[in-house]
């Protein structure tokens, strides 16, 4: 019933460089300042939860650095990548994200820019 997902091998290089930067705001190495999530997400980014709602960019940026102040644990892995380009220099990477009380499906829309990756769109959904 599943769609077989195989990455092109054209696309390994571009599966790898977006698979470390996932999960995305999981991986506070790359970044966790205002300026740092302003840098790595499109102006026109949005989101969906895995609630189904939208939330805007300056939304999950505020969300995100009252996370980033908690310094709590943050435990998770992920699997099952899989890249698409869409479009010249746009890509779509969809993976398993597991943490301990949930599970989802991701999907983020990335673009390669002249000064390296933005998020351009991104979306989770619970499967348990």
């Amino acid at each position: 019933m599943e769609p077989t997902r195989i990455t092109a091998p054209h696309l390994l290089k571009v599966q790898k460089e977006l698979s470390n930067r996932e999960p995305i705001f999981h991986r506070p190495e790359l970044g966790t300042s205002r300026e740092d999530l302003l840098a790595m997400t499109e102006e026109g980014f949005w989101e969906v939860g895995a609630t189904g709602r939208r939330y805007s960019r300056e939304f999950i940026i505020n969300t995100l650095i009252e996370r980033y102040n908690k310094h709590e644990e943050d435990i998770w892995e992920t699997s099952d990548f899989y890249c698409q380009e869409i479009a010249e220099n746009n890509y779509l990477l969809t993976y398993t994200f597991v943490q301990p009380k949930i599970t989802t499906r991701r999907t983020t829309l990335w673009r390669r820019v002249a000064d390296g990756w933005k998020i351009v769109y991104h979306q989770g959904t619970v499967i348990k």
